[in-house]
């Protein structure tokens, strides 16, 4: 199974882009993360997202209740059983978000050109000129002539539930606003956003610190994304709150990067966190239109050269209603591999879209084409630079794996690893092919099963999951990391004979191996016989 990916520059030919996709073990090496919801909690449809692609799920607390969320992860550890797929599970926090209070849930009509006051006063009722919010702060925090958008949470820009208001006056603790566009605000939560506006509330709060202390603690995430990153501090308090709660000291924290304080803040948040989101929704309110694609590029790049996964968000909104994307969202998800995404977050298309399997299967049909003409080659050489020398042992091993790799045109690269270092290190130089990650348990007891609520190693292993190229799988127990020479032999033969009869591995194909043998690390060539 040689790589016959092609370079952007090179032509293309045309009748090419007629001839169907070839199937593939692997959907594509970029990963998709998606969230479950009413539409895609059952253990059928979650199953079927599973073989579309989809490798993490994301629980969004912003909305549902505790009960709803453990319902639906007890679902996916069925449709993980099933289908034999791996998926990783993610906690999303609600942050420092603001949220317009409709205890009645009556669907309020707001008419351009007209006024509306904004209020802390839970106790009123929503109507339209006046609208309660969960925030006692507003009234000190904008001024007038400052813009404030609406909008049904995760709104998609196709509803005609958005609305956008001015700061006409600050009165008390109230903000009276002028009406931009006429809007009807219907459905189940809807939240504010104050343009480049710092709200002061803090990003990890009491319902999202106690959320963690529960359900995370219960279901031992494998991610944490934290909303509304504004700098380092918040990731720091974030990982130091982690540190208490047991296993989770393990579960990594992805930066969601929503506002301009983050923005201006990036290169402090990703040396400290463990990944980045980029909310593009929040963000594309903060940043003028024309500049939202200037920081997916930059803050993408970053992420690259420092090996940090970094997951763009907000692709394929259409598909919430439709049953395919338009020309300009098809051509977006293209463009996000292209720059170097590590992973595609659906967002509304599967919480509460009307067809969250067939998203997840065409955003993977996308990133596979885009893949095909990735120049691998620049981007490359532009992470050995940014690497620069001399190397550390580590790097020096995997950007040496890699260029093998290339170089003989291997089918896989597999690597040998326990902490999941190793392979994410070799991803980072974005190969062509496959890199398997064999997880090396450090033997503890006599069985390890790949559940919710395994060792440190397994946890690692399904935190690869949100890498792009990086495929782990779980060795057998009864060979711990110390093991000997001999028995790694037997686990690469293990991997090998399952690569032949999925289709991923043929008969003389190479194969380059990444491993230790006693204290050295260690890159082989290997050539399949028939």
């Amino acid at each position: 199974m040689q790589s016959t990916h092609l370079l952007f520059e090179e032509p293309v030919r045309m009748a090419s882009i007629l001839e169907p996709s070839k199937p593939s073990f692997f959907p594509a090496m970029t990963k998709i993360v998606g969230t479950l919801g009413p539409k895609s909690r059952s253990v059928e449809i979650i199953s079927r997202c599973l073989e579309a692609g989809m490798s993490v799920a994301r629980f969004d607390f912003s909305w549902g209740e505790t009960e709803f969320h453990q319902e639906t992860l007890n679902n996916l550890k069925v449709a993980i059983k099933s289908t034999k797929k791996l998926c990783a599970v993610m906690l999303d926090t609600v942050g420092p978000e603001l949220q317009v209070v409709n205890k009645t849930e009556h669907p309020i009509s707001l008419k351009a050109d007209s006024l509306v006051v904004l209020t802390p006063d839970q106790n009123k009722e929503a109507t339209s000129n006046l609208l309660p919010i969960n925030f006692g702060g507003l009234s000190k925090a904008v001024k007038t002539g400052d813009a404030i958008f609406i909008g049904q949470y995760l709104f998609t820009g196709s509803e005609t539930t958005s609305v956008w208001l001015e700061v006409t006056e600050v009165s008390g603790d109230d903000v009276v606003c002028l009406i931009k566009n006429s809007a009807t605000l219907s459905g189940q939560l809807y939240t504010l956003h104050v343009s480049q506006i710092r709200i002061d509330l803090p990003t990890l709060t009491d319902k999202d610190k106690e959320v963690i202390s529960t359900w995370g603690v219960k279901n031992n995430v494998d991610f944490l994304t934290l909303s509304y990153t504004r700098d380092a501090e918040d990731v720091r308090h974030a990982r130091n709150y982690l540190s208490k709660l047991g296993d989770l000291n393990q579960t990594q924290i992805f930066a969601k990067i929503e506002n301009v304080e983050g923005l201006i803040h990036f290169d402090e948040i990703l040396q400290e966190a463990d990944g980045i989101i980029l909310s593009r929704g929040n963000l594309g309110i903060d940043l003028p239109p024309e500049k939202v694609f200037l920081f997916q590029k930059a803050a993408v790049y970053k992420c690259n050269m420092v090996g940090k996964p970094a997951v763009v968000t907000r692709v394929v909104d259409s598909m919430t209603d439709n049953l395919r994307p338009t020309r300009a969202e098809a051509t977006d998800v293209a463009n996000a591999v292209l720059d170097g995404s590590d992973a595609i977050l659906l967002g509304a298309e599967t919480l509460r879209g009307l067809y969250p399997v067939e998203t997840i299967s065409i955003v993977g049909k996308i990133c596979a084409e885009a893949e095909k003409v990735s120049n691998q080659d620049l981007h490359f050489k532009k992470a050995v630079k940014y690497v620069g020398e001399p190397m550390t042992h580590l790097e020096s091993i995997a950007s040496s794996a890699v260029r093998a790799a290339i170089t003989v045109k291997a089918s896989v690269i597999i690597c040998f690893t326990s902490s999941g270092r190793a392979a994410r290190l070799i991803a980072k130089y974005r190969p062509t092919m496959p890199v398997i990650s064999i997880v090396v348990p450090r033997l503890k007891t006599n069985q390890l099963r790949w559940t919710f609520t395994g060792a440190f190693e397994v946890c690692n292993a399904r935190q690869c999951l949100i890498v792009r190229g990086l495929f782990p799988t779980l060795a057998d127990p009864r060979h711990p990391a110390e093991s000997t020479g001999g028995t790694n032999e037997s686990i690469l033969k293990v991997a090998l004979d399952h690569g032949k009869a999925t289709g991923v591995i043929k008969p003389h194909d190479h194969i380059v191996v990444c491993q230790k043998v006693g204290n050295a690390s260690v890159v082989k060539i290997i050539e399949l016989e028939d």
